[in-house]
């Protein structure tokens, strides 16, 4: 074997074995938590990144955490961070997404870990701290800048939030996944050389950099709009999105979108970066591994002030999963005049949070998936933005006041055409003593469009006591009340067989 292939196959085990740390690192934080939010349905994301503050390695979790990532370290770089020191943060403006996604950051002997995980309650003005009606971020919880972490900071953290118990047993699983990650760096680095991890890293970033490039220079150059909407109540919000390919760059550029509004659907630009991001890397290069050189030929502009690029204090709890989730649908959108991108998805978490002062329970819930050029789409999964898992239906039973009276799919739910999309899911929950709910979804007007003449997905719908609820609402519960959520089919790809000529997009 020469030398070149040599140094080859050792840069690619040291990759594996980064990529391993990370995914451990997942592992611990998950068996650690506390809370079925993390501990069950996974939402929660860790990564390595190097000293320069560069994503190198990450687990396969959440897109809507990975891709911003890099904002809360470049947030922590700024104050100099030390060895063994350990630093929160959830502030949106200052590297975070929305404040339930509280953020550790530690040093590494070649770099950084970091944690992301959606804590159940952040001290908010609804229980849960996903208020569907909430104007200002102070409303949403405690808001966390750059904070070097202690004991005293901790306690005086989850003492300003619902079920501390649950909070600090979360917050010290992030711990031990951040000392479990400065453990096997360390060993990486006494085992293979300090210098030759650090030059593994910088391969594997040019690495994802080059095949990214090389992916997007096979794409036809050329500028792409598409637009969608976001349903804030009775009124519609404009997404405006035009994607420019030109060599092995693409831009992605956002005006025209709607200024930020009065309520939560506003979202930092590091959450419309991490929607660009995972759709440049699903329609480009799928199968590339995870880093952040991947990012680095993608450029993403939005007016300031606008919904995707908001100010503080603008309020941005639902910003984060259905502003970031309508930013896929428009990107994808824009990417189908270039090539054949996939019909909409469900384009919605579907979030429900239900709890009082003695609990907090907060879920997302799948749907249907757009059919693409070859395949139908798939029924009843968690994709796009959110890739959580849904709570055992056991789990949640043992740990809360609630009753899964129904779970299924929602047959016919999916787009018609050459390729269907996928069905949506029934969820329906009955709670067993008083509480409030909050339920912040998207799709309940305007339906999930087909593409190439497939139909539209069927639209969501929320009923409390078969009462039909708005697309977001807050409201309070009695013991024995039922909770229904239908939510979205996808749409199809393809005019059905029997009326093959194409009708353009079903949007």
């Amino acid at each position: 074997m020469g030398r070149d292939a040599n140094v080859n196959v050792q840069l690619q085990v040291l990759g594996a074995l980064l990529r391993a740390v990370a995914e451990e690192m997942g592992a611990v934080l998950v068996r650690s938590a506390f809370s079925a939010n993390i501990k069950e349905r996974r939402d929660c994301s860790t990564a390595l990144f190097d000293a320069n503050g560069r994503m190198i390695a990450q687990a396969e979790h959440i897109p809507v955490h990975l891709g911003a990532m890099p904002d809360a370290v470049a947030a922590v770089i700024r104050h100099e961070p030390r060895r063994d020191d350990v630093w929160i943060l959830n502030d949106p403006y200052t590297g975070g997404t929305h404040l339930p996604d509280i953020t550790l950051v530690s040093r590494t002997e070649v770099g950084f870990a970091v944690t992301r995980a959606h804590h159940a309650d952040v001290g908010g003005r609804e229980p849960g701290s996903m208020p569907a009606n909430s104007r200002t971020l102070d409303e949403e919880g405690v808001v966390i800048p750059p904070t070097l972490l202690d004991d005293a900071v901790l306690e005086g953290l989850v003492g300003q939030m619902r079920n501390p118990d649950e909070r600090r047993g979360d917050l010290r699983a992030q711990l031990a996944a951040h000392r479990l990650a400065e453990r096997r760096v360390l060993e990486l680095c006494r085992r293979r050389g300090r210098d030759a991890v650090m030059a593994a890293m910088d391969e594997l970033y040019a690495y994802s950099e080059r095949r990214i490039r090389a992916g997007i220079a096979a794409l036809p150059d050329g500028r792409y709009h598409a637009a969608d909407v976001l349903e804030a109540g009775a009124t519609d919000l404009e997404l405006r999105a035009a994607v420019t390919i030109a060599g092995d760059l693409i831009d992605i550029d956002f005006e025209g979108t709607a200024p930020q509004h009065g309520g939560n659907l506003n979202c930092p630009l590091a959450v419309a970066r991490s929607a660009c991001y995972f759709v440049v890397r699903a329609l480009v290069d799928p199968d590339l591994p995870a880093s952040g050189g991947a990012f680095a030929p993608v450029t993403v502009r939005a007016p300031h002030g606008s919904l995707v690029n908001a100010t503080p204090p603008a309020a941005v709890a639902a910003g984060n999963v259905e502003t970031s989730s309508r930013i896929v649908d428009v990107v994808m959108r824009a990417f189908a005049g270039a090539i054949s991108a996939p019909a909409q998805g469900q384009g919605t978490m579907n979030n429900v949070t239900i709890g009082n002062d003695r609990f907090t329970y907060y879920e997302t819930i799948g749907g249907g998936q757009g059919a693409c050029v070859d395949e139908a789409g798939p029924d009843g999964v968690h994709v796009a933005m959110s890739n959580t898992l849904s709570t055992p239906v056991e789990a949640l039973e043992l740990q809360y006041p609630l009753r899964v009276e129904r779970y299924g799919l929602r047959p016919g739910s999916g787009g018609d055409g050459r390729h269907a999309g996928g069905d949506g899911v029934v969820r329906e929950l009955r709670v067993l003593e008083p509480c409030r709910l909050s339920i912040i979804s998207e799709r309940r007007r305007h339906p999930p469009a087909g593409t190439r003449g497939g139909g539209n997905g069927a639209v969501g719908r929320n009923s409390l006591n078969g009462q039909e609820l708005p697309g977001k609402t807050t409201t309070d519960l009695a013991a024995g009340d039922v909770i229904t959520i239908e939510t979205p089919g996808g749409g199809a790809f393809g005019a059905p067989v029997d009326n093959p000529s194409p009708a353009g997009d079903g949007g």
